[in-house]
């Protein structure tokens, strides 16, 4: 019997925390690409650090696509954060992966999808993690310029913000999500990890994360974003 959606959702979350990947800094926020300062970023590059829990994940992207029944031919991945997942997922599943890069080489065959012709193939983009969804869906313009169906993307994990769904709306893609972050802060919540301080910073942040900003909050780092 294939896993219930919660019971995916958890099990990622629990990996993730398990790594270390979830870091909570309200005192020194990450600044994303668009602009948005957060006082928390989940770091899923550890992942291939951690197989045990890579297989968690790699796991959960198949039940989410046995339980939504999404149809494919080819697997995507999106430069950089995103190939590793889609190479596993491919050689997990037996089935074809291309990666998608940001920017046409400029040299050689000045190609943007490597690995393989999508034309006429029906491409399951895969993604660390979402924001604002930018990065995604430069991707899915990338794929369907080189003749590529796509119609649905997996990510690890995304923020929720409503600007992101709104934009895969948008674009006719599916964006279908194996712990969102807030299932995340409810089980680092239930371990032990954010305390009723940390959610209510998290809890405002979610509110109005163009806005978020604590006085306490010192110099931003950078991550980069989907």
């Amino acid at each position: 019997m294939g896993k219930t959606l919660n019971a995916i959702q958890t099990s990622v979350a629990d990996a993730l925390i398990d790594i270390g990947a979830v870091v909570f800094t309200p005192h020194a926020p990450v600044t994303f690409k668009s602009g948005i300062r957060s006082p928390v970023y989940v770091d899923n590059r550890r992942l291939p650090f951690w197989p045990q829990h890579w297989i968690t994940v790699i796991d959960g992207f198949q039940s989410l696509i046995a339980l939504r029944g999404i149809l494919f031919n080819v697997i995507a991945g999106i430069e950089a954060a995103g190939i590793p997942h889609s190479a596993a997922l491919g050689y997990a599943m037996r089935m074809p992966s291309v990666f998608v890069r940001k920017q046409p080489k400029e040299h050689g065959m000045r190609s943007q999808i490597e690995g393989g012709d999508v034309r006429g193939q029906r491409v399951l983009l895969i993604e660390d993690l979402v924001t604002t969804g930018g990065s995604s869906l430069a991707g899915v313009d990338a794929l369907r310029a080189a003749g590529a169906i796509v119609e649905h993307c997996l990510c690890i994990t995304s923020y929720g913000f409503p600007e992101a769904q709104a934009a895969f709306d948008a674009a006719g893609v599916r964006l279908h999500v194996l712990a969102p972050f807030s299932e995340i802060a409810l089980q680092a919540s239930r371990r032990g990890l954010f305390g009723e301080a940390e959610l209510a910073v998290l809890e405002a942040w979610s509110r109005d994360p163009h806005g978020w900003l604590t006085p306490e909050s010192g110099p931003a780092s950078s991550q980069e974003e989907s």
